[in-house]
């Protein structure tokens, strides 16, 4: 008899261990004690353990009464369950197991260690509505003193629909399940969104979410896609890294995402945000890239972003999607000051994006208004390599670190690029490239310093209009660059590698010095009229008709306003040297731009494929129900055996 029981229990394993989660899923609800009459009649409730609601499929069940006790509560079934009065209850304590924690001295924020176990759960197909369109309507047990919000004890497991159709400020515990969290448009309502939420399905802010705030941090790994309706709103405590890497979807004009932050905190935003044309609330998408570029209808696919006195990061330096894709007539980012502090907004990208958008600092849409009050970086990561592709108007800073690209313009009609450089803080602080390519407008700089390079490949030129400090090389590939004010000096050296390249000195006359110079036959350089020229610290007579440098012959042609050095070929020989020394020195190498050279990739290379990656059986029911077989008749057969021996 005991060799029977224990090949039962054997039996009764294996078969849990292949039934899929549906099953397992009926089981729990089959233990639960059944309150569907109540709920149905409208009677106030009190639990003393685990109580299910079942719901027919269509059946909508509006409940006025109250839920309290001691307890869970499961909604099962192909129907929806609306509360309209708030309901307290708590699950059992020998269940109770998070720890709740108040840090941060001054300025307090709270924690959350090892949830609970959930003590609401809608199981797939059911959706449960909290309120409608009120005050009340919430399940919550509030027994933390926790600063600036309530932290909700009822954690809740959402695998089918969870409805938030509140007007307040409200907090869910932590959120887990695979489901959907929405909330309806203009009501107004915020959900608080606090600690880590093990939820791998979608949110749809159709009002106002918090995510995040000076009293709680947010953590959403697995989140699926957020759709945003409304205004997303996220903020830290002081000195705490925010990161969402979940891609954000618009369907509708009026939402944004607004970013606030502590002093020393940051906000990383690793995904996309995007229009949604396709995938409704459960699985938000786009059919076509090309139309979060395009204006259509209504403005539907205007996304915004407002950045108030915070430090952002767009991408986590695993993705080469830019967060923000569009056009000034698709997309909108203002880069703000608030209570005194400016933002700052830094790119870090693997792989080539474009900002195809301007920086301003006005009023959400009218970005240009005001110009934007902040610094922009991009980041020293490998790889990176940002384009703008619209002329940018915020007056601060941008920095390229040493291994990143900044490329002002596309190169091609319609896509130039710049950068303001007549604000209190505009600079460029230069130690990795800078790449001007614009086709229509040529591209003003001024207040260049750094270490890095800067290259000028496009037909409409760039004009460097004084306090130029850079050290790293000058390269012109094509197009002109003009020197309005001050010297290239500091340069490590000037490379003009194209018949149409050419660099125009004649603005800033007087003397003019650069370290280093090489020419391709048929690029130009253009002085003043009366103006000097040292090079490699050698003074280069300018009064024959052709000079030598670096091995390099140069035709010299003089006119009332220039002169004019062409190179020529390198067999042609000068029938007069050079004044300078250099004429008959041997040719130097160029030098290295060792600020260009990205750094190696510290990451190690992910594993092709993890065993968390494998799919489980019982994704697949004909192969599970197979297995299962053989595995019952493997049981079965070594039961017998034993039987008879």
């Amino acid at each position: 008899m005991r060799r029977f029981l224990r090949a039962g229990a054997v039996l009764a394993l294996l078969l849990a261990a292949l039934a899929p989660p549906s099953l397992l899923t009926a089981a729990r609800a089959d233990d639960a004690h059944d309150i569907t009459a109540d709920i149905r009649d409208g009677r106030d409730v009190v639990l003393a353990g685990d109580a299910v609601v079942r719901l027919a499929d269509g059946e909508t069940t509006t409940y006025d009464g109250v839920i309290s006790g001691v307890g869970t509560l499961r909604v099962t079934g192909g129907g929806t369950l609306i509360l309209t009065r708030d309901s307290d209850f708590e699950i059992p304590e020998e269940r109770q197991r998070q720890s709740v924690s108040v840090q941060g001295g001054n300025h307090p924020y709270t924690t959350v260690s090892d949830p609970d176990p959930p003590a609401v759960i809608v199981d797939p197909g059911a959706t449960l509505q909290y309120g409608t369109g009120g005050t009340t309507g919430l399940i919550g047990h509030f027994p933390y003193a926790t600063p600036g919000f309530r932290l909700n004890q009822n954690n809740i497991q959402v695998d089918g629909t969870l409805r938030l159709s509140l007007t307040t400020s409200f907090n869910l515990g932590t959120i887990s399940g695979s489901g959907l969290v929405t909330q309806p448009r203009f009501l107004w309502g915020t959900l608080e969104l606090a600690g880590t939420h093990p939820f791998s399905g979608v949110i749809d802010n159709g009002t106002g979410t918090a995510a995040g705030r000076p009293e709680f941090p947010v953590a959403l790994p697995g989140a699926r896609a957020i759709l945003n309706q409304g205004t997303w709103t996220v903020d830290t405590p002081l000195g705490q890294t925010i990161t969402l890497n979940q891609d954000f979807y618009q369907r509708e004009y009026g939402s944004d995402i607004n970013v606030q932050s502590r002093p020393g905190s940051r906000v990383v935003l690793g995904g996309t945000y995007s229009y949604s044309d396709t995938g409704g609330d459960t699985d938000p998408s786009l059919s076509d890239p090309a139309l979060n570029w395009t204006p259509i209808d209504h403005d539907l696919n205007k996304r915004g972003t407002n950045i108030k006195g915070a430090d952002v990061q767009w991408g986590d330096g695993t993705t080469s999607e830019i967060f923000m894709p569009g056009t000034a007539e698709t997309v909108y980012i203002n880069l703000l000051e608030a209570n005194g502090v400016r933002s700052g907004l830094t790119f870090a990208y693997n792989g080539p994006v474009t900002l195809g958008a301007p920086i301003g600092g006005g009023v959400f849409h009218d970005t240009l208004a005001a110009p934007g009050q902040g610094d922009i970086v991009i980041a020293s990561i490998p790889g990176n390599d940002v384009t703008f592709a619209a002329h940018q108007y915020y007056d601060g800073a941008t920095t390229v670190e040493r291994g990143a690209v900044l490329r002002l313009g596309t190169g091609e009609a319609g896509g130039d690029g710049g950068l303001m450089t007549d604000g209190a803080h505009s600079e460029v602080v230069l130690d990795g490239r800078l790449v001007a390519q614009n086709a229509d407008e040529p591209v003003t700089l001024s207040r260049v310093s750094g270490s890095g390079s800067l290259t000028q490949d496009g037909p409409a030129g760039t004009v460097l209009a004084g306090e130029v400090s850079y050290t790293g090389r000058t390269t012109i590939a094509r197009g002109t660059l003009t020197l309005s004010a001050g010297s290239l000096s500091r340069s490590s050296g000037v490379r003009l590698t194209s018949a149409d390249a050419t660099l125009d000195l004649r603005q800033a006359g007087g003397d003019q010095t650069l370290q280093h110079l090489t020419a391709t036959e048929g690029a130009a350089i253009l002085l003043a009229p009366d103006a000097t020229l040292t090079v490699e610290g050698k003074p280069v007579g300018l009064s024959t008709d052709t000079i030598t440098l670096d091995g390099t012959p140069y035709a010299v042609h003089h006119t009332a306003d220039r002169i004019r050095l062409t190179a020529l070929p390198p067999e042609a020989t000068a029938p007069e040297p050079s004044a300078s020394p250099s004429a008959t020195a041997s040719p130097k190498p160029t030098p290295t731009d060792d600020a260009a050279t990205p750094a190696p990739d510290p990451t190690p290379a992910a594993d092709a494929l993890s065993a968390s990656d494998a799919p489980p059986a019982w994704r697949y029911p004909a192969a599970g129900a197979a297995l299962g077989l053989v595995v019952v008749a493997i049981a079965a057969s070594w039961l017998l055996r034993r039987q008879r021996s």
